[in-house]
């Protein structure tokens, strides 16, 4: 478990990806790869694979509730087992973490993808945080084809349960907590600022960006502007990492990743 200020980190897991990184990240420069070595190290498993996490994010509210920011992998028979390390760890790192699933008041979806979403919902099929509002764009919703398996493992059973709440843009989810639409990856991706003194419970300390998707490789922070082979629109998923990006640094925050093998990293600097 890592901790930044409020925010907790949550290995859900850990593996290789499906293709190589220089396939994952087309057009990427030789000077990019080489920063991109030095930012997170680990990344680079042997003959040119991605090695990435999978992590979910748990910030703390009043009266011993929480946030929970993306939902993992899941278990063995979730959506991403065709290709992510299932099942995720993620019930056991919220334990270390001292965060029961029935304390969890809001899940903050980043996007509809599969590893993402898995822990949406248990091996039995009830939904695993059985207290939370489960957040999402609506633009997210309404671009997911119905044959996607994530629509009848996340959204039909959490509609059916009355726990999906839409929003469209911007959305104050709490005191310090907000979400910013960050389109591109997906059409209806969003990413989570979390204030410095959010939770109320007066921990102070930087201001954390929870990006999602919006950067999955270190390659992207070194050039923002280096497309993704799974980007849905490449030229609004490069606008909305170089805004995100921007605002990090304007706010001196940390950035929380999904995927880099550092949960939390610095944005670039100017010139970088």
């Amino acid at each position: 478990m890592d901790t930044q200020g409020l925010v907790v980190a949550l290995l859900d897991a850990r593996g290789s990806f499906f293709e190589p990184a220089v396939t994952a990240f087309p057009g990427a420069g030789a000077a990019a790869w080489e920063r991109a070595a030095l930012l997170d190290p680990d990344a680079a498993g042997p003959d040119g694979s991605w090695r990435l996490d999978f992590r979910c994010f748990a910030v703390p509210r009043p009266g011993g509730r929480w946030v929970l920011i993306d939902a993992g992998v899941g278990p063995p028979r979730s959506p991403a087992a065709g290709w992510a390390p299932v099942p995720g760890r993620l019930p056991a790192a919220l334990g270390e973490a001292g965060i029961a699933p029935a304390d969890v008041e809001a899940v903050v979806l980043t996007h509809l993808h599969e590893d993402h979403t898995g822990w949406t919902q248990d091996e039995a099929g009830r939904p695993f945080f059985p207290e939370a509002r489960y957040l999402v764009q609506s633009a997210e919703v309404a671009a997911l084809d119905r044959a996607d398996p994530v629509w009848d493992w996340t959204v039909a059973p959490l509609r059916a349960a009355g726990q999906l709440h839409e929003v469209a843009g911007e959305h104050r989810l709490a005191p310090g907590i907000t979400l910013l639409p960050t389109p591109g990856h997906t059409p209806g991706h969003q990413s989570v600022l979390v204030e410095g003194a959010a939770g109320g419970g007066g921990g102070g300390g930087r201001d954390v960006v929870v990006t999602g998707d919006v950067l999955v490789h270190a390659v992207q922070l070194a050039d923002p502007a280096v497309p993704y082979s799974h980007e849905r629109d490449r030229a609004a998923a490069r606008a909305s990492r170089e805004e995100l990006l921007a605002l990090a640094v304007r706010r001196r925050a940390l950035l929380a990743t999904a995927h880099l093998t550092r949960a939390f990293v610095e944005p670039p600097g100017p010139g970088c």
